[in-house]
């Protein structure tokens, strides 16, 4: 057989290669193969087997894995990609016990961001979306969600979604767009949450028309929007042919995992404090569970999702950064690897599904990305690494060596010297 490009010499290959997501026990199935070669022609693989057989093909280019660990390129199912400034400030309030509150009273948390946002224009959005696109593909992601949600207005928002569709353009990683207008209440609208979602859902047919989003999402908890008002805006979104997402019981549990479950979302996302029904009902559906444990790390909370429930249970569940400028700023997935194994209690073998083929699944891409296998896009990452539990194992660090895209090495790290 004649391909572009060998990867030999493997010394564990994850491939990953599900119909579906992994739920519950079978996440801690794990297939490795060892001794293991990939082919790969164009933007596909299109040959797998043991190095021992590499003589059957011949490359126009060979790459030595060394006995390295090789994986697919892992998946970002939830980030708040597009936003401008920072709140490095904020860090040294909370420090001092400042209440979010207090802080957001004095034009700081969201609001903050929201007018920096605002402010923004098209183009420096652009440029800080590919500088994180960037740091997210050295780090090993080849698959990225991303949401609007800090513009609170029509114009605003509209630019996000704009912004996202351009470096859709501009960058090599596949891109999924999400629409979270519904983000939060702006103080304007603070007596008539209502009116804001009312104006939020009239733009859903020009975002579906100029095809600037294919989710639609919504913050329900205390404070920002109800059970009610969720169900009713994302009946809406599904009537205009939108898939759903939820950001579900981060803080109280009103009831988010149950309706994410009842709205046949196809994920809900963080689910820190998801009742035993809740879970109980993700695990009797096609919802897929997305944990932000970095979330509650940065906080500095006690409270973690209780994925350990949820897989017992019989649930899919992914993991993933929520990276944003407030609560969780790494565009490192791996970290976010290390602490679920350390606070949710995830093996391995879970953690390494919850990053690739069901993180796929929660955005819609279970047929493209997260796998290794043959007719599948050539998007894989070798690892500074032995095995795939070094990974977790290691923590704080960039374990990546070199990253294919595409078919393509779109990242290789570069020795000191």
């Amino acid at each position: 057989m004649q391909v572009d490009t060998l990867i030999t010499n493997i010394g564990q290959l994850l491939p990953m290669d599900h119909n579906g997501p992994v739920k519950g026990i079978a996440m801690n199935e794990l297939t490795v193969w060892e001794n293991a070669a990939v082919g790969i022609k164009k933007d596909q693989v299109v040959w797998i087997g043991s190095t021992d057989e590499t003589d059957q093909v011949t490359a126009n280019h060979v790459i030595d894995a060394g006995g390295k660990l090789v994986s697919p390129g892992l998946v970002e199912p939830h980030t708040h990609l597009v936003f401008g400034g920072s709140r490095e400030r904020e860090m040294a309030l909370k420090q001092k016990g400042v209440p979010y509150l207090e802080i957001l009273q004095k034009g700081g948390g969201i609001l903050s961001t929201v007018k920096a946002t605002q402010k923004a224009t098209h183009e420096e959005l652009v440029d800080k979306a590919l500088f994180h696109l960037d740091r997210m593909a050295m780090h090993g992601i080849t698959t990225v969600e991303a949401k609007s949600g800090y513009g609170l207005d029509r114009e605003t928002e509209r630019k996000q979604l704009e912004v996202v569709k351009e470096v859709k353009g501009k960058h090599p990683l596949d891109i999924v767009s999400t629409f979270l207008g519904a983000h939060a209440i702006p103080p304007e609208f603070k007596q008539d949450p209502e009116a804001f979602l009312d104006q939020m859902a009239d733009m859903f047919d020009e975002i579906k028309e100029e095809k600037l989003a294919e989710f639609v999402d919504i913050f329900t908890e205390t404070g920002v929007f109800t059970v009610e008002q969720s169900r009713r805006y994302l009946q809406k979104a599904k009537d205009r042919g939108f898939r759903v997402k939820m950001h579900a019981d981060e803080i109280d549990p009103l009831g988010g995992t149950e309706l994410a479950v009842e709205m046949g979302a196809i994920s809900g996302d963080h689910l820190a404090v998801s009742s035993d029904e809740g879970i109980n009902r993700l695990a009797n559906s096609d919802t897929i569970g997305v944990i932000l444990p970095g979330t509650s790390f940065y906080l500095g909370k006690d409270t973690y999702a209780r994925a350990r429930k949820m897989i017992d249970a019989g649930a899919a569940v992914s993991i993933s950064t929520d990276f944003n400028p407030g609560s969780c700023v790494t565009e490192n997935l791996q970290l976010i690897m290390s602490i679920a194994a350390l606070k949710l209690n995830m093996s391995p073998e879970e953690i390494w599904h919850a990053v690739t083929v069901n993180a796929a699944h929660a955005i819609g891409r279970g047929d493209e990305a997260g796998s290794i296998a043959i007719g599948r896009k050539a998007d894989i990452v070798i690892w500074d690494a032995p095995n795939y539990m070094y990974i977790p194992y290691h923590y704080g660090v960039n374990h990546v060596n070199t990253v294919i895209k595409n078919g393509n090495v779109l990242y290789q790290r570069q020795e000191i010297r």
